[in-house]
């Protein structure tokens, strides 16, 4: 009989809502998940008639997609848990929420948009660099930032070793002695990438708020809070 379907386990892993794509591997590689009562491999594919547990416990084959997306208030990790014992963004999610992972993540003390679902596609598509999807966030740095130092950032700098950011737009909204207000557009997500950008030209991020994806804004979705993504939404960020 012919099977209906074949995926790397960490998509399936992905799809059942338990972490993202690159989590699910490491569920993997720490053994915690089997493949038909044997300790699955990362390259393993996963059909209609496997049977997949993680912990013990067997994950069905039926999914239903669910999207959010939460105003992330400072002070909570995008994580699915935390093992210092800090609040996740899971604890916004409504009680009836079905089982959903945050999309990319956003620092403890940054603030914004965050998408959670347990589509794995399409939190791949969002994450991935080759999409390029841009990305806006709204930054303030101690004092004043000359026009030579924003244009090296706008030029891409080595943030790490041999770790260039690639180029990227930046507009000052507002600025006086004390501060300077930016809008700044990515096209990727490296780890704390606007601190370190910012830092690498002396200067410090005091704030950090995530005001869009693609075109896609809070629509007045208050700090802390949750909802669900609308079709139409659904469908834009699907086709970015």
């Amino acid at each position: 009989m012919p099977r209906k379907y074949a995926m790397r386990i960490n998509k399936f892993l992905a799809e059942q809502g338990v972490a993202s794509r690159r989590e699910s591997d490491k569920l993997v590689q720490e053994g915690r998940v089997l493949l038909n009562g044997k300790r699955a491999n990362p390259g393993d594919d996963v059909s209609a008639g496997d049977t997949v547990t993680l912990d013990g416990k067997t994950l069905s084959h039926k999914v239903k997609y669910e999207y959010y997306m939460l105003n992330k208030p400072k002070g909570c990790v995008s994580t699915v848990s935390d093992d210092k014992g800090r609040k996740t963004v899971m604890d916004f999610l409504p009680a009836n929420a079905g089982r959903v992972f945050p999309v990319g993540r956003l620092d403890y003390d940054t603030e914004g948009m965050l998408i959670l679902t347990n589509d794995g596609d399409l939190a791949y598509r969002l994450t991935s660099p080759k999409s390029e999807i841009p990305k806006t966030y709204l930054v303030r740095v101690e004092g004043v930032v000359s026009a030579t130092q924003l244009n090296r950032i706008r030029a891409g700098v080595e943030i790490e070793k041999g770790v260039v950011t690639k180029k990227c737009k930046v507009t000052v909204t507002e600025t006086n002695k004390n501060y300077t207000k930016m809008q700044v557009v990515l096209t990727e997500g490296k780890n704390r990438e606007i601190r370190k950008m910012f830092e690498v030209v002396g200067k410090n991020v005091d704030f950090i708020k995530r005001t869009k994806i693609g075109d896609l804004t809070l629509s007045g979705l208050d700090r802390g809070t949750v909802r669900r993504l609308s079709q139409e939404e659904i469908f834009y960020l699907k086709n970015l």
